[in-house]
């Protein structure tokens, strides 16, 4: 029986301390980084279709959630230096997506690299997003989605930044199982940029700051 099928066993049988030894013991035999797009990742996405199929329970799912969230505790040190405070992004799920788990790992290892995250939660309107990025001086916005049908509400943000003329200021990530499915979906719902995995969505938002603040176009 494969990794995922045993953390699927334990997620059914609601054993959360069963689920994190799982991973920890998988962890220690493989490289770090390939923890979240090897293992957690794909863990994420076979939770997310079988809850929108019916097939778990959101007891389930969200046994699941904190099985993850213990891991990624558990990778990530935050190192709370104030100094090295690199400004803040934006973050949330998309209109009518309430997967909320890659949102809250992106947001851990964003915080890792000192990036102060104003997390907005599930299922943000577009205008929220762009409200609260001019609100914070954000220059990123990071929009989560996991579900194809979901990812069209994206375009929506898009427009409102499009009709505030704040496209050479404020970027638009996105992110999500879908994005690595259908990689063409990207430019299609009006993102600026995506990233593999939630390791590497530091990059992707340290080079999408850097276009905004030189108020250069994607």
């Amino acid at each position: 029986m494969d990794i995922l099928h045993l953390l699927m066993d334990k997620i059914k049988n609601g054993d959360r301390d069963g689920g994190f030894t799982i991973i920890e013991e998988w962890k220690n035999e493989h490289p770090q980084e390939d923890v979240s797009l090897v293992l957690l990742e794909p863990f994420l996405l076979k939770v997310g279709i079988l809850w929108q199929s019916g097939q778990i329970s959101l007891a389930q799912s969200y046994t699941a959630t904190k099985i993850v969230e213990d891991v990624v505790d558990r990778l990530i040190e935050r190192r709370a230096d104030d100094a090295n405070n690199k400004g803040t992004v934006v973050i949330g799920n998309v209109e009518e997506d309430f997967h909320g788990l890659g949102r809250r790992m992106v947001s851990s290892f964003l915080k890792a690299n000192n990036w102060e995250v104003r997390n907005l939660g599930n299922d943000v309107a577009a205008e929220d997003f762009v409200d609260a990025a001019v609100e914070a001086g954000a220059h990123v916005i990071a929009v989560s989605n996991m579900m194809y049908t979901t990812a069209q509400n994206i375009i929506k943000i898009r427009h409102v930044i499009d009709e505030r003329e704040l496209g050479s200021k404020i970027k638009l990530a996105v992110g999500g199982a879908v994005f690595r499915l259908r990689p063409e979906l990207v430019s299609e719902v009006g993102g600026d940029g995506t990233a593999i995995s939630a390791m590497e969505a530091p990059k992707l938002i340290e080079s999408l700051w850097s276009l905004a603040e030189r108020g250069e176009w994607q």
